[in-house]
């Protein structure tokens, strides 16, 4: 057998093997999170109005019904802040209006007249928001939470800053405030289970699917391509537009969405939180505790006080971008925010309470109609 010697070549390599082609340079790192433009346009849109309230209230409840001069703005919103409320003022004459020596701002009559009707939209805000701490307790898992929590989701709630005078104390068959290891905490007085009905199945009842079987249905239907299956332990999915789903990873969601699990107004230490139908109720808890507040939103330090009280998830920053179809995760703004995507239409919220309704008419003054409003750090003085 004849045997082909190939020369050696110290100035030149021999290489074996496939020769593979060039990607013109590095492969892109895959993209596991797509933004929402819509929904991080809310958080832009709220900045102006806010501020326009917040200088609303400062006019509404001066001491002794003094006006607010102009000099003594900055010991109210301090140095900084102060330029862009006396521009807010220069550019909106429709609601404010400067006068005197020295200055001062107050209403215009047109804003004057809108204001006091905020007493009626808050009155008629009491028995959901009664509601809604009630279902609040419920989702904990001893019916029970520290006030320090209460107070930093209150706003978001709809809560007037002195519910502990002015609205607990009205309801004694509901709340009752005890010491708890050194802790003040709001606790249950009353369990019922009429109201252990989350917003997720009622929007499955109305649309007729909610006393279905998982698997009644024997027909094969492919789920679609936006994710969404017709059950009663499925999520309404709402994929950004970047994401393009593989067929795998719709057939992985659709097992997910058949999957039955309990309640989360079951006490989450029935079950074993390696149990997938216990995973998928932790989103169901995560859904129906942003469904409670009235933006249907709230920031992640808020959702993160939950987390001994509602047994969340350990890794919950991991959870809501998982399932990112449900939820939006936001660092637009001062805070990152957590969006209820079911609950927008766009940079719309879909239902609105009577407090943001008012706040909505209020702003058509400025020609800024249709924006929602709320803010966890600086909430509306209550009228009383």
């Amino acid at each position: 057998m004849l045997r082909r010697t190939i020369p050696f070549c110290a100035s030149r390599k021999v290489r074996f093997g496939v020769r593979h082609k060039s990607g013109g340079g590095r492969r892109p790192k895959k993209k596991t999170y797509h933004r929402v433009a819509e929904l991080d346009r809310v958080m832009e849109l709220r900045k102006k109005p806010l501020m326009i309230l917040q200088l609303t209230s400062l006019i509404q409840f001066q001491p002794h019904h003094s006006p607010l001069f102009l000099r003594d703005l900055e010991k109210n919103v301090g140095f900084v802040r102060k330029w862009a409320f006396m521009a807010l003022i220069d550019k909106h004459p429709s609601v404010f209006r400067v006068s005197g020596a020295p200055p001062s701002v107050s209403l215009t009559a047109r804003a004057r007249t809108l204001a006091q009707e905020e007493p009626n939209a808050r009155a008629s805000m009491e028995p959901l928001l009664v509601t809604n701490l009630r279902k609040l307790l419920m989702l904990c898992v001893d019916c029970k939470l520290p006030l320090q929590t209460v107070e930093l989701v209150g706003p978001q709630l709809g809560l007037p800053s002195d519910f502990k005078d002015c609205l607990i104390p009205k309801y004694p068959q509901f709340f009752t405030v005890r010491s708890f290891r050194g802790r003040d905490c709001l606790l249950l007085e009353d369990w019922d289970s009429n109201l252990a009905v989350t917003s997720r199945e009622t929007r499955l009842a109305q649309e007729g699917v909610v006393n279905m079987k998982a698997n009644g249905d024997r027909r094969k239907v492919k789920i679609s391509r936006d994710g969404n299956y017709l059950g009663p332990f499925a999520f309404k999915m709402n994929f950004p537009a970047g994401f393009r789903p593989n067929v795998g990873y719709l057939e992985q969601l659709e097992r997910w969405q058949k999957l039955e699990f309990p309640s989360p107004y079951l006490n989450a230490r029935r079950f074993d939180a390696a149990d997938p139908k216990t995973r998928k109720r932790s989103v169901a808890v995560i859904h129906e505790l942003l469904s409670l507040t009235m933006e249907k939103r709230m920031t992640s330090a808020q959702l993160e006080a939950f987390h001994a009280e509602c047994l969340l998830p350990s890794q919950l920053l991991l959870c809501l971008i998982k399932h990112q179809g449900i939820f939006y995760l936001t660092n637009k703004g001062e805070r990152s925010t957590v969006f209820l995507k079911d609950a927008y239409i766009g940079s719309n919220l879909i239902d609105k309470c009577p407090l943001l309704q008012f706040y909505d008419k209020f702003m058509a003054l400025c020609g800024r109609g249709n924006i929602d409003l709320c803010d966890n750090a600086n909430s509306l003085p209550t009228v009383i």
